[in-house]
C-alpha cells in the first residue's frame, strides 16, 4: 500500500469513529459520553495517528511498517478497553 493511502485511510477512519460516537451519543440513552470523554478519545486518535505518521516516515520496509502499525493499533485498543471497562483491574 502506498503511504498516502494509509494516511488517508487512517484519518478517515478516525473521523468516522468520532462521528459515530457523537451520533450514538445523540440518539441512544445507553451511550452517554461527556465532553471530557470526547476530548480523551480525540487525543487518543490523534496520538495513534501521529504514531502511524512517524512509522510511515521512518520505516521503509513494508513488513516492519505493518508490524509497527499493528502495534500502534493494538496499543490503542488496549488503552480504549481499559478506559471503557477497566479490563486490567
Amino acid at each position: 500500500m502506498k503511504t498516502n493511502t494509509i494516511r488517508t485511510t487512517y484519518w478517515i477512519i478516525a473521523a468516522l469513529l468520532m462521528l459515530s460516537a457523537a451520533t450514538a451519543n445523540q440518539f441512544s440513552n445507553q451511550f452517554i459520553w461527556t465532553k471530557f470523554d470526547f476530548l480523551v478519545f480525540g487525543i487518543m486518535l490523534l496520538a495513534a495517528g501521529l504514531a502511524i505518521e512517524l512509522v510511515l516516515h521512518f520505516a521503509h520496509n513494508p513488513r516492519y511498517r505493518l508490524g509497527l502499525i499493528g502495534t500502534v493499533v493494538v496499543a490503542f485498543l488496549l488503552v480504549w478497553a481499559e478506559l471503557a471497562v477497566g479490563i486490567f483491574h
